[in-house]
């Protein structure tokens, strides 16, 4: 639904923001479906089926690994173009685009693909069963050779340390733009009628609101598997899996829960900031509930 009322453009939001609010609502949707679904329930729930079957187990962990990726980079790159609009003024005029923020999706999106093909050699089946192969189960070759070790410490940080070094860093920067242009701008206001309306500061407003909103929930909700990933990484090389009464492994699977919870969040957050896409959101919940009750009151009628 929240994908469906961001592509009508009635929010009344920039083309260009409603690109990046499009594509994390689809990332977080597919985050959704396959790690939290399927991933996470239907392959433990229904461990002998034909998601089981190896072939489908790597495809299914590949697309983890990407749909996370995807979530994460898109909000990096909403970030980034918000900094750009905000502190890059020259600059703005030919990045803050549709066009080039559809490239700049697209371009992200294939280096993800490309990013994550060793996913695919990472694993090995579980057990064979009559020549069957079932389930898989990290390759311990893999992660004792050199390239999988280089792999899984670059995957570490592409998907947790540099987007959280990223956005902090451009809403650092765009805080204090926004800052020194406040005070600029009330300098020059001193003399004009403050109650005179200004579209064009309150749509860069809810932007900002928008942006910081994002930001923070992605900052938060990931501060705790950021930290465990660092120190399992640190002192435990080769990971654990499994004790359920290990506290690290009880912090990484909370910090999991959290970053999933930041798909479920982003929608919250376009309805708590955005009053049109609120009002969009009702004229849809009321037209869905409209039907059913019309076709109610015509059967008691025609009985």
């Amino acid at each position: 639904m929240t994908i469906l009322i961001l592509l009508r453009g009635n929010c009344g939001l920039s083309k260009c923001i409603s690109v990046y609010m499009v594509a994390m609502a689809t990332s977080d949707l597919l985050a959704i479906i396959i790690i939290a679904v399927v991933y996470r329930i239907l392959n433990y729930y229904f461990p002998l089926s034909f998601l089981s079957h190896t072939p489908v187990c790597l495809f299914i962990v590949y697309m983890t690994t990407i749909t996370l990726d995807l979530s994460v980079w898109f909000t990096v790159s909403f970030t980034f173009d918000r900094f750009v609009m905000i502190c890059c003024q020259e600059f703005k005029r030919k990045h803050c685009t549709k066009r080039t923020a559809i490239t700049l999706l697209i371009i992200v999106s294939a280096l993800i693909l490309l990013k994550n093909i060793p996913v695919l050699f990472a694993y090995e089946p579980e057990k064979i069963i009559q020549n069957v192969q079932w389930g898989c189960k990290t390759s311990a070759t893999f992660l004792a050779s050199p390239l999988g070790m280089t792999f899984v410490w670059f995957y570490s940080a592409s998907v947790a340390w540099i987007p959280f070094l990223l956005i902090f860093v451009f809403n650092s920067l765009t805080v204090c733009r926004i800052f020194v242009a406040n005070r600029t701008r009330i300098g020059l206001q001193g003399h004009r009628n403050g109650n005179q309306s200004n579209s064009v500061g309150e749509n860069r407003r809810k932007s900002v609101i928008l942006l910081f909103s994002v930001s923070i929930s992605f900052i938060v909700l990931w501060l705790t598997y950021s930290l465990c990933l660092a120190i399992t990484r640190v002192s435990h090389p080769n990971y654990y899996r499994g004790d359920f009464a290990n506290p690290e492994y009880i912090a990484t699977e909370t910090g999991n829960i959290l970053k999933l919870l930041s798909c479920f969040l982003n929608p919250c957050i376009y309805a708590a900031t955005q009053n049109k896409f609120r009002e969009a959101l009702l004229n849809v919940m009321k037209l869905i509930w409209k039907k059913p009750s019309e076709y109610v009151k015509k059967n008691k009628q025609s009985v």
